[in-house]
């Protein structure tokens, strides 16, 4: 059987809509979301997420999961891929992973040995107000996790430092270590744009999300009384426009912040990408439309 696929790069490189147009050309295809946040229900529009045309289209997993309001862990998102996978290749298909969270995929294509839960040292952890202040005490104990993970990024500071202590040992070291890239049956793709371009395609993004009912989408998300779990609630997009909503900040400023931060996790992700030697790389100097032929070839080689 020909190994799985993944399509990797940063947030707005059009990699989701290459991997959709090679769905529609090659009939043994399915799509597997390696999205953190595209697991959950009623988060649509601010995740572009794929439309219901689209899913009715091609066959996609790792989309609509859990709701908003329900922790999902790395391991819940693991076991779910895993068995999509293996549903995909029973069925004599092939899975075509797509996506941009880096350690969901490297949990998936290098089945990660991943930590335990350390409720007590969480509990104490979480009483220190100051993230900045957490992830300054993990920039100490553990440089490499610090690097990959914004300052302000709560959950996932919260959840390094609670492995980083509980364990004994380096959060950024379990699995085969992220600072190694083992064999792995998948072979890994990955789409990349100039920077300049990236910023220009999220600017662009977020002007036709914002058009498409996105503040609305949040107003119904932070309107709901059962709330947003710890994970949900740091969506690129979703937490600048709750603040505008909750009165913190004019709809413009939510709207700029949001592209300064998503800009950000654009270079985070590039970063990431770029240590990992298996990927094969389909350069484009502006619109990704163009790395069709190449992706085909690689396709239909492996």
């Amino acid at each position: 059987m020909p190994p799985p696929v993944a399509l990797v790069g940063t947030t707005a490189s059009g990699k989701s809509a290459l991997a959709l147009w090679l769905a529609r050309h090659r009939d043994d295809i399915e799509l597997v979301s390696v999205d953190s946040m595209q697991v959950y229900r009623g988060m649509d529009i601010g995740t572009a997420k794929p439309t219901r045309a689209e899913q009715a289209e091609v066959r996609h997993h790792g989309i609509d999961l859990v709701d908003p309001w329900e922790e999902f862990t790395l391991a819940d998102f693991q076991r779910a891929i895993r068995r999509a996978i293996a549903d995909i290749e029973s069925r004599g298909r092939r899975p075509l992973l797509v996506g941009g969270t880096g350690l969901y995929l490297r949990a998936v294509v290098d089945d990660l040995e991943l930590p335990g839960r350390f409720p007590e040292v969480a509990d104490e952890l979480a009483a220190e107000p100051d993230t900045e202040v957490l992830h300054r005490r993990l920039a100490e104990l553990d440089p490499v996790a610090a690097d990959r993970m914004e300052p302000g990024n709560r959950r996932r500071v919260l959840r390094a430092l609670e492995v980083t202590v509980g364990a004994g040992r380096p959060f950024s070291e379990f699995g085969p270590g992220l600072e190694e890239y083992p064999d792995t049956r998948f072979v890994l793709v990955g789409v990349r744009l100039p920077r300049e371009v990236v910023d220009q395609r999220i600017d662009r993004r977020y002007d036709a999300q914002m058009e498409a009912g996105f503040l609305a989408e949040v107003d119904r998300l932070v309107s709901d009384s059962r709330g947003w779990s710890r994970s949900a609630a740091q969506a690129l997009g979703y937490k600048e426009l709750a603040g505008h909503l909750a009165g913190r900040c004019t709809l413009d400023e939510a709207v700029d912040e949001a592209r300064r931060r998503t800009r950000r996790f654009a270079r985070r992700q590039e970063r990431w990408f770029r240590r990992d030697p298996r990927i094969t790389w389909l350069d484009a100097s502006d619109d990704p439309a163009v790395l069709t032929e190449p992706l085909v070839e690689i396709w239909d080689r492996v």
